[in-house]
């Protein structure tokens, strides 16, 4: 279960909680349509996002935009884009392929490496910052901005 003891909450969990980890996640965030993933290369951002691509009713593959830079996948009615920059050079990258307006569309925007594009980040968002314990365990921080 999650600590929730001040606006910044963490939970520590295995592979097999991943779902109910992901079902937690989306309940938390509610209406935050963006969401930041951090964490160092292998910390499970990607199997996170598959997750919540699971949780949330679709059953596209799901797999990292690192080359391709966002990923598409749909939903009944509406799209959840993944986005990974760890590749940018610069902010100037993201805004070439027109990350605001996939912001502004009022769909999930799942983004890894956020700190590559920082003046891009609207005001309010969800931020996950995955730790990792051990090979098996993961720990996330996680607040609503």
């Amino acid at each position: 279960m999650a600590d929730v003891s001040s606006n910044n909450w963490k939970r520590t969990f295995g592979k097999a909680e991943l779902p109910i980890v992901a079902k937690e996640m989306v309940a938390m965030a509610k209406d935050l349509n963006i969401w930041l993933l951090e964490g160092e290369m292998g910390a499970g951002k990607t199997t996170f996002v598959k997750e919540i691509v699971k949780e949330l009713g679709t059953t596209a593959t799901v797999t990292s935009p690192t080359f391709s830079i966002v990923n598409e996948y749909e939903l009944s009615n509406q799209y959840i884009y993944h986005f990974d920059f760890y590749r940018l050079k610069n902010e100037a990258e993201a805004y070439d392929i027109g990350v605001n307006e996939y912001f502004e569309s009022g769909n999930l925007c799942l983004v890894e490496w956020p700190d590559k594009i920082p003046s891009l980040i609207p005001p309010h968002f969800f931020k996950i910052k995955f730790e990792i314990n051990d090979p098996l365990t993961r720990t996330i921080h996680y607040v609503r901005h």
